[in-house]
């Protein structure tokens, strides 16, 4: 089976309710409508100016910087406060402070790994929910400067990055824990008495934190408001109208990267190990072919992949962090075409095998996984259904020259391929000899030019929901289209609970399968599920299963 997202706009419900009657659920049947909400921030009042956001979808991978005063210990950088006790609130912010001494900091060296890794942009945390500042400010004696390094770390790592022709962009948090432990307030992020909009104190505060951050520092090509953007995000394009505001004003999923493409620019941040800050023990880091993976998928996806860090309370990388950014490094000196300037194909993927096109070409890269480990100097046999060929169409394995197989004069490992009516079939061999007992582990890519679109599978959007609360039962709705006259297709939805963010640290639930429904039309299909707890948020997707390929939906919250 030949699985494959597809990335087409959707829409989802808002407000709609299942009447108990079965009149009204008959009339919802044959297409009562409601308001349809949106999956990510709303476009109104969106300044970003597009020809930014195309600059930033082409870079494709960033490096997200987590570093603040508390990883001297190493908790999760701020949270910690939430729940604490006052003993300890008082602890984090009068000792903390006075162990932020990193002797060993050479920002220059980070950035240097972040470009040998391929990142082509940095989000530094300038302040984080905590309220401590990693910059220079007049606003709150709770800053680095007021510590024994004494020096305006932002400072260093904006001219560190700069230096090596990264783009750089700032995370800040509008909540503050300081300012409400300060103002005798009750320490959390989910209150509505505690959002800076309520708050003209801490609003005040954050306006002039976000001014010293874009007048102090040069240009800030990307902000990251990690919090309420009211108030906020208008100021950065007052100040600076070619900033590109990525949360708050584009989806960001945090730990996850969605199950079919969003539309347009997006961005999936996504740690190493379990935690975002330094965490000394108890860590459980990602291998590199899996943060590999993520990239690859992301940028099939039409996303960014922002790969965090957390540098030790010395200022140096932890090398564990450092070791797998080299072993990107090498993936990415050999297949960096197929991720820096690209765009999705007209699918994002076949199976296992994804797929990136040039922006503004022809030029189609297939990014194959090795299920087995693909042996140096073999040949393996690949078909595609999505891609086709032409007369002028050339196929190479990206980064070897398909002319020379090390110490074998005798093999020419020149890629071939054939244009036929079940797809494009290509043979390749892995020529490139990358380590030393010539094993290599990562995903290999082909490079096609002048491709042209092959087989077009139908389309399935998620139109709506609506929840019947008192029965413990939702009616899913979707729409297939693009079904060519004479197929037939297995159409279903699968449910889950939606896990919180801080559950995707763990492995997600398994979807739940309601019955197939065959269709042998384009429109709208629905289902009901039962069973559903009335205290329990979920969400939803839809799946057709076509002879050739199997297409599943953006996946949408059940609305309530």
């Amino acid at each position: 089976m030949i699985v494959r997202h597809f990335s087409p706009a959707f829409f989802g419900v808002a407000g709609c309710r299942l009447p108990a009657s079965a009149l009204a659920l008959l009339l919802f049947l044959h297409g009562v409508t409601c308001a349809y909400s949106q999956a990510v921030p709303s476009p109104e009042g969106n300044r970003n100016l597009p020809e930014r956001v195309e600059r930033f979808r082409d870079l494709g991978f960033g490096m997200f910087i987590h570093w603040g005063v508390d990883t001297a210990t190493g908790p999760t950088i701020s949270h910690s406060l939430a729940g604490a006790s006052r003993q300890y609130v008082d602890r984090y912010f009068t000792e903390l402070p006075g162990y932020f001494d990193p002797q060993d900091f050479q920002p220059r060296q980070w950035a240097r790994l972040a470009r040998l890794a391929g990142m082509r942009y940095v989000v530094f945390t300038t302040k984080h929910h905590s309220g401590f500042c990693m910059f220079a400010t007049k606003s709150t004696s709770l800053n680095v400067m007021n510590t024994p390094f004494g020096g305006d770390i932002t400072r260093e790592i904006v001219d560190a990055f700069r230096a090596e022709d990264i783009a750089v962009g700032f995370y800040f948090s509008p909540d503050d824990f300081h300012w409400l432990y300060r103002n005798g307030k009750v320490i959390d992020r989910n209150r509505d008495e505690v959002y800076p909009v309520n708050n003209p104190g801490l609003m005040e505060l954050d306006k002039l934190q976000v001014r010293e951050l874009y007048s102090n520092y040069g240009p800030v090509d990307f902000f990251f408001i990690d919090g309420p953007e009211e108030g906020l995000r208008d100021l950065a394009w007052d100040l600076q109208p070619q900033t590109v505001v990525t949360r708050g004003a584009i989806a960001t999923p945090e730990q996850n990267i969605p199950g079919a493409a969003p539309e347009g620019a997006w961005e999936s941040c996504i740690t190493m190990g379990n935690s975002w800050q330094y965490r000394p023990v108890n860590e459980n880091y990602k291998p590199a072919l899996e943060m590999i993976q993520m990239l690859i998928e992301t940028r099939a996806k039409g996303g960014n992949l922002l790969l965090n860090v957390g540098p030790m309370p010395n200022g140096e990388l932890p090398r564990e962090q450092a070791d797998r950014l080299r072993e990107i490094g090498l993936w990415m000196m050999v297949n960096r075409d197929a991720i820096h300037n690209v765009r999705p194909w007209e699918v994002t993927n076949e199976n296992d095998i994804w797929f990136t096109r040039a922006r503004g070409e022809d030029t189609v890269y297939a990014i194959l996984p090795q299920r087995e480990p693909w042996k140096w100097g073999t040949w393996k046999d690949v078909t595609l259904l999505s891609v086709s060929a032409t007369a002028e169409t050339e196929v190479s394995v990206l980064g070897q020259s398909d002319e020379v197989l090390e110490y074998r004069a005798d093999v020419k490992p020149k890629t071939t391929w054939q244009q036929t009516e079940n797809g494009l079939s290509i043979r390749a061999m892995r020529a490139h000899r990358l380590y030393d007992n010539r094993q290599w582990p990562n995903p290999v890519v082909l490079r096609i030019t002048h491709a042209k679109t092959g087989f077009l599978p139908p389309q399935v959007l998620p139109l709506r929901s609506t929840w019947d609360e008192q029965r413990g039962l939702a009616v899913l709705e979707a729409q297939l289209m693009r079904l060519e006259e004479g197929e037939t297709v297995q159409a279903r939805f699968q449910y889950r609970r939606k896990q919180r963010v801080e559950e995707l640290y763990d492995n997600p639930e398994p979807w739940i399968d309601s019955p197939p429904l065959p269709l042998r039309e384009n429109g709208r299909f629905q289902t009901a599920v039962t069973g559903l707890a009335a205290d329990t948020q979920y969400e939803y997707r839809a799946v057709v299963v076509h002879p050739k390929i199997t297409v599943t939906s953006q996946q949408r919250d059940i609305q309530r």
